[in-house]
């Protein structure tokens, strides 16, 4: 039940970060810009936790942390205010799905992991849904659309990559640790494309800079921040398959924010999201049958 918990929180905070970032972009920042202070604000939040656990952190593992940062916030950051310029919030939530499949796939070739025929089955209904509602909504009809759907397609490669790091590599690491290390350290990076695209000459005291700003710390402080710290404990607690297949709960909450937005959405579409929940249940249901069965 604790692990279902997170999984809806995260779908929830997740699934807002879409819109947040559109919104940070519709108020003159530029993606470079509102991905970079995401990254500042969690750093920020999280170092007076850095500066008192990371020498617990054994010297061989900093650059793992540091790397795990990297790889699930600061590219993807990048990468999906990149394609918010070119596709809608929900379009890149809706995307974000595929992570789960770059799970198995990177946990194959590069961790020689194995996974139970109910979690591919599952993963594959709902992959089947995800590519459903992108065939719905036209985006791949468009080419000039598809440069911006690779950006977040190279993002869940990323997390899945990512995911599987973690649950091999940072196991003994508490959570908060690896969280505020990670953020911490991938906080001077994204210090230095702040400086290097002139934000600080802009005028910060603007009001619509001011909402791009709030929504990037918002992001950051929330989105990163604390939905980091939980799901780090859920790779731990479910594993990195389960922890993975949260990314098919956010295309409800960011389709729900596109329609408050004035997206418009139809039958088919909310056909495609039933096939996606369906997946992420199959994908689960035997693992706890046999988990009970088996003690």
């Amino acid at each position: 039940m604790v692990n279902w918990l997170i999984f809806v929180a995260l779908s929830i905070i997740w699934g807002s970060s879409f819109i947040l970032m559109k919104i940070g972009l519709d108020n003159q920042l530029g993606p470079y810009q509102v991905a970079a202070l995401r990254i500042v604000f969690a750093g920020l939040v999280l170092l007076p936790t850095t500066i008192k656990h990371i020498r617990h952190i054994p010297r061989y593992k900093l650059f793992l942390v540091f790397m795990s940062g990297t790889l699930g916030s600061l590219l993807p950051a990048f990468l999906f205010c990149l394609a918010e310029e070119g596709i809608e919030s929900s379009l890149a939530g809706t995307l974000n799905c595929l992570t789960p499949i770059f799970v198995i796939v990177t946990g194959a070739v590069f961790y020689k992991t194995s996974t139970s025929i109910n979690k591919i089955a599952g993963i594959g209904i709902a992959f089947v849904g995800s590519f459903l509602l992108l065939f719905s909504k036209g985006h791949l009809q468009q080419s000039q659309h598809l440069v911006f759907v690779s950006f977040v397609v190279l993002a869940a490669f990323f997390y899945g990559f990512n995911v599987n790091m973690v649950a091999r590599h940072l196991l003994t690491i508490p959570s908060l640790h690896i969280a505020a290390i990670a953020l911490s350290l991938n906080a001077i990076p994204a210090m230095l494309v702040l400086i290097c695209t002139g934000f600080f000459n802009m005028p910060l005291a603007s009001h619509p800079l001011l909402i791009a700003v709030g929504a990037a710390a918002f992001l950051g402080i929330i989105g990163t921040a604390f939905a980091s710290i939980i799901f780090y404990t859920l790779v731990k607690r479910a594993g990195g398959i389960f922890a993975s297949m949260v990314t098919y709960g956010i295309p409800f909450v960011a389709i729900g924010w596109g329609i408050f937005y004035g997206e418009v959405y139809n039958f088919e579409q909310i056909g495609c999201l039933l096939i996606i929940l369906f997946g992420v249940y199959w994908g689960n249901k035997k693992e706890v049958f046999n988990k009970k069965t088996s003690g």
